[in-house]
């Protein structure tokens, strides 16, 4: 041993130096729920300072594998955390610049003979030195389609992966019966991944808060008889197609503000408080379709 070699680490102080502790606080704080998510990526932090502390007193060890799968509907904080972990491995050292790069097979794969290589390589060029998350990442693959090029990004990826495993992270992300299909299809793909976190719907009540925690950061907020409303439609709106949780809600909430626009405007009341501005009432929510009964459910876009 290196008379320079440190004979202890305070693991404590390491977290406390590190920053991890900010970025775990950030995540408790930006997202409601998802309370198995949160403990393994604390276990993960926990795993990745020992390394990293293992690494200073001269022992043995080799940079872990972490690659990752995020399972989940949609709506459920898979992007957001994938920020939060590209920050959190920036901080520990385990990635150079600690960003996030987004993709979905559109990014990768081309259209004809060619163009596939040069894409998927540029993207990889940007996430070098960060995360690279692909949403959706089965639509890579089509064997029903002799003609699709899915299976070049794919063998790309792949040798990127195993190869730059000490300068890129790699998420995978998308519904989980779906990724457990591309696993079984793609076992290259398994094999570098060794960390899988499936994310959980949000309870009613989890939507609920939610929605209050979106509102406050746009300076909006709820009557209390909007709040029921707002109650009774995260219950309808969960039984119906598509719904994608919190992505939902703000879409949801989206129009909500834009009914209480409308209804500012046509009521002709003269100057406006603040309050009055602000204020969303129980009729704003419940004039969505969800209430009516006429259709199904209401799509991102749909009119109020």
């Amino acid at each position: 041993m290196d008379d320079a070699t440190p004979l202890t680490v305070d693991l404590r102080a390491e977290f406390e130096d590190s920053g991890v502790r900010e970025v775990l606080d950030e995540l408790d704080r930006e997202l409601i729920g998802l309370a198995p998510v949160k403990s393994r990526i604390r276990e993960t932090a926990a795993l990745l300072l020992v390394e990293r502390a293992r690494a200073s007193l001269g022992l043995g060890h080799e940079t872990p594998t972490l690659h990752m799968s995020f399972t989940g509907n949609p709506g459920t904080g898979k992007t957001t955390v994938a920020l939060k972990m590209a920050g959190l491995l920036h901080r520990l050292g385990y990635v150079r610049k600690g960003h996030l790069v987004s993709v979905t097979r559109d990014d990768l794969v081309g259209q004809y003979i060619g163009h596939t290589a040069p894409k998927t390589k540029e993207v990889l060029k940007k996430a070098m030195g960060g995360v690279l998350f692909i949403d959706e990442a089965y639509y890579l693959y089509r064997p029903d389609n002799e003609r699709d090029y899915g299976q070049e990004a794919i063998e790309i990826l792949l040798q990127v992966m195993e190869n730059n495993r000490d300068d890129l992270v790699v998420i995978l992300a998308g519904y989980a019966d779906r990724m457990e299909s591309f696993f079984r299809s793609n076992p290259g793909f398994r094999s570098r991944i060794a960390h899988h976190i499936e994310f959980p719907d949000y309870t009613d009540d989890e939507l609920g808060r939610i929605a209050g925690h979106m509102l406050d950061a746009q300076g909006y907020r709820l009557t209390p008889e909007a709040e029921a409303a707002m109650d009774e439609y995260v219950t309808a709106r969960r039984g119906q197609p598509h719904f994608a949780n919190a992505r939902s809600i703000r879409n949801a909430l989206d129009r909500a503000r834009l009914r209480q626009a409308n209804r500012l405007f046509s009521a002709d009341l003269g100057p406006l408080t603040a309050d009055q501005l602000s204020t969303i009432e129980a009729e704003d929510i419940r004039a969505s379709r969800v209430f009516q009964g006429g259709l199904a459910h209401e799509r991102a876009g749909a009119a109020p």
